[in-house]
């Protein structure tokens, strides 16, 4: 379906009242393409890291890498600056739930589990995406957490389906596996439309009622992104620099994210 017919078919499900996206949610083509490259790219960097990760180096070593390779690829860091991050990435180990700032003080230790968020611009486009990776010997808790988080982000992808899926039913499947593991999603975090900037419309709730929220429909572009505790829910930030996001009780957390495109079809991982 071209991007005019999928916009008037939106304002014909708004006129008799569906919750539905804004027509600036869809993607044109050529935005598509370009989103999709750079994407491609922000896969690249990630892989990058996975090569080279390792215990014993700091936190801020991982920057480098993932900014070195961005610029290697022709592309640059839209993390860099934005809202006044102060790094290229995001880097958060064990408790420290997301926003982590890398810090050459910060050092990889065997049983660290540790996120590392990424974005990458590339010619006006953005991909967006983090992986979890596991240092040396970890824990059963800590491998289970990791194993459950990617699970439910691939099954809550995978049941996406075009003209009847909801953001809402996202969020359901997540909270679900999460909670049958007896594990709990960190309700303050969501995932969020991307593309054109690192952050646009709409936010991605990882919990909700089954068949609430807006309707999902081809052209959209969006990021996944559950974060899930071995514990309480509960966070806090870490007000000595304003980011750290840590739980309140000390609990293992875990975070995978993908930017996903909508097509007729169902869902495509672009960047992961």
């Amino acid at each position: 379906m071209e991007y005019q017919e999928i916009i008037k078919r939106l304002n014909e499900l708004r006129k008799i009242g569906k919750f539905v996206p804004h027509d600036s949610m869809i993607k044109t083509k050529e935005q598509i393409e370009g989103i999709i490259e750079a994407s491609r790219i922000n896969t690249l960097v990630l892989d990058e890291v996975e090569k080279n990760i390792k215990a014993g180096m700091t936190t801020l070593e991982i920057d480098n890498i993932v900014k070195n390779k961005t610029v290697e690829l022709g592309g640059t860091c839209p993390c860099f600056g934005f809202e006044g991050f102060p790094m290229n990435c995001c880097t958060s180990i064990n408790d420290l739930a997301c926003h982590g700032i890398p810090d050459s003080s910060v050092y990889l230790e065997d049983g660290d589990i540790i996120n590392v968020d990424c974005t990458t611009e590339y010619k006006g486009y953005i991909g967006d995406a983090s992986r979890m990776f596991s240092i040396g010997e970890i824990s059963d808790e800590a491998h289970r957490l990791i194993e459950v988080t990617k699970y439910a982000l691939d099954e809550s992808v995978k049941a996406i389906i075009p003209w009847k899926s909801t953001l809402d039913d996202i969020g359901y499947i997540i909270n679900k596996i999460a909670k049958r593991n007896k594990f709990s999603v960190v309700r303050e975090i969501g995932g969020h439309g991307v593309g054109l900037e690192l952050h646009e419309e709409p936010f991605v709730s990882h919990y909700g009622k089954k068949g609430e929220g807006m309707l999902i429909v081809p052209g959209m572009i969006f990021t996944i992104e559950p974060l899930i505790s071995a514990g309480s829910r509960k966070v806090f930030i870490d007000e000595s620099d304003g980011w750290g996001i840590y739980t309140v009780d000390g609990s293992l957390t875990a975070q995978v994210e993908y930017t996903i495109l909508i097509t007729e079809d169902g869902a495509k991982i672009l960047s992961r």
